[in-house]
């Protein structure tokens, strides 16, 4: 797949208050920092789409990208932010919960990982949450360029471990970089795939 047009549709709290014309989504979240924002860039080839921050909870809203007059990608509020306050915490846990659980356009939501360290109990407990209810999902290890070949590998087969342990049946799982543009296709040609399917 190639993006020949990436447009802001309109951000949102609600499922309610998402942009009027339904068309497929797909979602991407992931812990603070992990290279969300950096990589929506890189997928759409528009540096500028996504706002990238060093600082934690840098999206606090869900924001919608019409791309190819098509399909929406929709940028997620991170999650597992220790230095929030409890109550904004909880908005935006509530924020995440009301998009994945309600939102019927979303076709995948895309869990990002950071591939330099064990998969964290956060982020086992977020997919855990998916699984038991269903909700399809992908995981794309991030920052692969990090990591040298070698090292990366053990990384992921370590992931892939940890997850084992609980699941019968693992999501499917891309490498990527934002700086390299590792995983760029791979994961393009997967969303290709399923909007061919619908």
């Amino acid at each position: 797949m190639k993006i020949s047009e990436a447009i802001f549709a309109g951000s949102s709290v609600r499922v309610s208050q998402k942009p009027k014309r339904k068309l497929p989504e797909f979602a991407f979240i992931g812990r603070s920092n992990v290279g969300k924002s950096s990589l929506i860039n890189t997928l759409t080839g528009n540096g500028k789409l996504a706002m990238t921050s060093s600082t934690p909870g840098k999206t606090k809203v869900v924001n919608h990208f019409l791309i190819n007059d098509s399909w929406y990608l929709v940028d997620l509020p991170g999650y597992g932010y220790a230095k929030l306050p409890d109550k904004m915490r909880k908005e935006l846990t509530n924020v995440i919960r009301d998009y994945i659980h309600n939102s019927e356009e979303m076709q995948l939501l895309f869990v990002l990982v950071d591939s330099r360290h064990d998969i964290g109990a956060i982020d086992m407990d977020f997919l855990a949450e998916l699984g038991e209810n269903g909700i399809p999902c992908a995981i794309i290890f991030t920052k692969s360029d990090k990591l040298g070949p070698v090292a990366l590998q053990r990384q992921i087969d370590r992931d892939k471990e940890i997850l084992s342990a609980t699941w019968e049946e693992l999501p499917p799982m891309f490498v990527s970089s934002s700086q390299t543009g590792a995983g760029r296709d791979e994961i393009l040609t997967y969303i290709s795939s399923i909007l061919k399917a619908l």
